[in-house]
């Protein structure tokens, strides 16, 4: 786990990127929070099972913190708190799901697993890809473009098929257990996680408030970072 910012009086936050991204992805987030939280990125890119990836947080975490997830990366929040939900503090979800593996799921992602590991070069989020993961007004925007290629080309082929086959579990019952402050966060045009999902999870969660994301499609942090740190300094601080 990556520590990137200290401080004595700060809240302790520590934020899980998704599937085939790494620290830069809460680059922004992390500056803009400086001021108010240690923030520390976790690495979820050796273990095998939510269960490996959750207690590999848990290992290098204070004994009580903040906790946000962002897609794969809010799977394995979920699977954190299933395992210690005293020692948090405050949970926010962005763009992620609670919904379980499906045959069709698997399925799918078994092929793109296979694809990754055919001869060549591999290229983590080509363009075809990024037009889903993005909002419309972001495919041709450079900046963000380079940055998530760049991300997914650092950590790889090997990276991408061990997450991408990690099981997603059901969260239903860890978010309606929730007695702490809770964020869902989502863009307005995410297609791979759907903002009509993350107001059935606010529903869920007793204590929950949902953001939507303008001009965002699923990669918030990146595609609209202010908001999102906006977001998440409000919820530290309610």
């Amino acid at each position: 786990m990556e520590s990137l910012s200290t401080g004595n009086e700060r809240a302790e936050l520590i934020l899980i990127p998704g599937l085939l991204n790494d620290a830069d992805l809460w680059h922004d987030q992390v500056l803009g929070l400086s001021g108010i939280a240690t923030c520390q990125v976790a690495d979820i890119t050796k273990g095998t099972t939510l269960r490996e990836l959750a207690e590999g947080v848990l290992a290098n975490a204070p004994e009580r913190f903040a906790l946000a997830g962002f897609s794969l990366g809010g799977y394995v929040a979920q699977e954190v708190t299933r395992i210690a939900p005293e020692r948090i503090t405050r949970l926010a979800l962005l763009d992620t799901s609670i919904r379980p593996d499906t045959p069709e799921r698997l399925a799918g992602r078994r092929a793109l697993s296979q694809a990754a590991r055919a001869p060549g070069k591999f290229h983590g989020f080509g363009d075809r890809l990024l037009v889903t993961y993005l909002d419309a007004s972001h495919v041709e925007d450079e900046r963000i473009v380079t940055r998530i290629k760049a991300m997914t080309e650092r950590l790889g082929a090997e990276t991408f098929v061990r997450q991408n086959n990690v099981e997603r579990k059901d969260g239903t019952e860890v978010l309606r257990s929730l007695r702490c402050p809770v964020l869902i966060l989502c863009g307005e045009n995410d297609r791979v996680t759907p903002l009509a999902d993350h107001y059935e999870m606010a529903r869920l969660a007793p204590q929950a408030k949902v953001v939507v994301v303008a001009r965002s499609g699923h990669l918030t942090p990146i595609e609209n970072p202010e908001a999102v740190t906006h977001a998440l300094r409000e919820w530290l601080l309610d």
